[in-house]
């Protein structure tokens, strides 16, 4: 398949004519004209092989064959005139008739030779439709680069937004965790319990990623607070609740939906089935999914593992109990019901 930056001379081109003295006089002129990679039947049923074999850049058809005629080729032809976008077929016929015209230019022919045809007519049209072939080639081609350079640069993007958003999360967590691990475990439980309530590929991906940052408002939490081992006064923890109405404003206002997840999940993590929790008392389906899952993901983290300010860790065991017994009343049960098979699923493994 040539392109503008190879002579036009290095077109393919494939003649079908029912006649193999027509064919002949077609090369002989094509020749002439300095055309070298050509192709020829006189059998119109080969046609639509031929064209997957070779992929021409031209196709010259004569229109009136016994059997399968002109139109019927280019009938077959539909599909692959579709998705070459502009493969040129050149008519040759003695009948020009307005009828035989617009039947053609229908079916899909862009231009026509009259027999009997002038030669340098005849090179003049078979060489303005190579070169209108090959401008949609290049631009074609333009036109795909661009696109893998868009999705490339896309990709990138995507990359540093997420490494954004893992370092924020992170810069909260260090407040009160050095290892910077309980963010990421609990995105990776959350992505699983989402994965287990059935939630399609993509947005259970999405709230593994936007759970890490469900306590990036702990950035505005005094240490004296976020860091005090004792248990907090009734206006220290009023204050420390603050920390998921103040992480849904660092992260509202976005019109991507991991943001948008991101900042329910800061809000809502702390709501309550029942509707005992905080910042709002929301209750039951009135909490978003994605901060139920979390909910219990954070809780099944901070009972498993050492966090500065909280008391001493419970066993595994224990942690799976205490959800479960408190399913219907702190966490959604259908979320439990998930997190229960996911810890089977786990320990199995």
């Amino acid at each position: 398949m040539a392109t503008l930056t190879e002579p036009i001379t290095r077109a393919r081109i494939l003649i079908v004519d029912d006649q193999a003295p027509n064919i002949r006089l077609l090369e002989r002129l094509l020749t002439t004209g300095g055309y070298h990679r050509l192709y020829s039947t006189t059998v119109p049923e080969q046609v639509a092989g031929l064209v997957a074999q070779v992929s021409p850049d031209l196709i010259l058809l004569d229109l009136h064959m016994p059997g399968l005629d002109g139109f019927g080729v280019m009938e077959q032809l539909r599909t692959r005139l579709d998705e070459e976008r502009y493969l040129p077929i050149l008519v040759v016929t003695a009948d020009l008739s307005v009828e035989v015209r617009q039947r053609a230019l229908g079916a899909g022919a862009r231009d026509f030779l009259n027999k009997p045809f002038d030669a340098v007519e005849a090179l003049l049209r078979i060489r303005n439709l190579l070169v209108t072939r090959f401008l949609y080639l290049q631009l074609d081609n333009h036109n795909r680069g661009l696109e893998a350079t868009v999705q490339e640069r896309t990709r990138k993007l995507e990359v540093a937004r997420l490494e954004i958003l893992e370092r924020l999360a992170l810069a909260a967590e260090f407040r009160d965790d050095n290892t910077g691990e309980h963010t990421r475990r609990v995105g990776r439980m959350a992505g699983a319990l989402a994965r287990e309530l059935g939630l399609a590929g993509e947005e259970a991906l999405t709230i593994e990623r936007a759970a890490p940052l469900h306590d990036v408002g702990k950035i505005g939490i005094r240490d004296a607070i976020l860091l005090k081992s004792g248990v907090l006064s009734p206006a220290e923890d009023e204050e420390m609740q603050r920390h998921t109405v103040i992480g849904a404003n660092i992260l509202s206002g976005s019109q991507g939906a991991l943001l948008r997840i991101a900042e329910d999940i800061a809000l809502t993590h702390h709501e309550r089935w029942d509707g005992a929790g905080y910042p709002r008392g929301l209750s039951r389906l009135a909490i978003p999914l994605a901060g139920r899952i979390t909910h219990v993901a954070d809780v099944f983290d901070a009972m498993t593992h050492p966090h500065a300010g909280a008391g001493p860790t419970s066993g595994t065991d224990q942690a799976v109990d205490f959800i479960r017994e408190h399913a219907g009343a702190h966490f959604d049960p259908d979320v439990v019901d998930a997190f229960l098979t996911v810890g089977r699923k786990i320990q199995q493994t």
